[in-house]
């Protein structure tokens, strides 16, 4: 019976549907991580773009496309750009700091020379193999 009452015609429309609640979806979740990402607007601006854009949501969506839309691009380049200093800055602390039994070499070379006590040692010793 249902097969009668929904046709061909209406299965596409209803997957043309579907398919722009996705894309819509997607365009908002892009159009909000920008609206936080921007360092240029105030919050009183940001929850002005955000109210515009769930309220009336296709014409929000475009005119901040229209008018933001050119700098979408920089904003997330440079977001890129910071991400991935954070990330060098890291790989550079986390090689430059050796391994565990470098670093307990270096203790127990301090411990020789008395610049450490016997519990100071043990205490970063623990701390390192934990």
């Amino acid at each position: 019976m249902l097969a009668y009452t929904f046709g061909s015609g209406q299965l596409l429309w209803s997957m043309l549907w579907f398919f722009m609640f996705i894309i819509w979806i997607w365009v908002l979740i892009a159009i909000f991580s920008d609206i936080f990402r921007s360092s240029d607007m105030g919050g009183g601006m940001k929850a002005f773009w955000i109210i515009f854009v769930v309220v009336l949501p296709w014409l929000g969506i475009l005119i901040y496309l229209i008018a933001r839309g050119s700098g979408m691009h920089e904003r997330a380049l440079e977001q890129a750009k910071k991400n991935e200093a954070e990330f060098r800055q890291y790989v550079q602390e986390t090689a430059s700091s050796g391994s565990a039994a470098d670093q307990l070499s270096k203790l127990n070379d301090l411990k020789n020379q008395g610049v450490i006590t016997d519990a100071e040692f043990e205490a970063q010793k623990k701390k390192l193999l934990t």
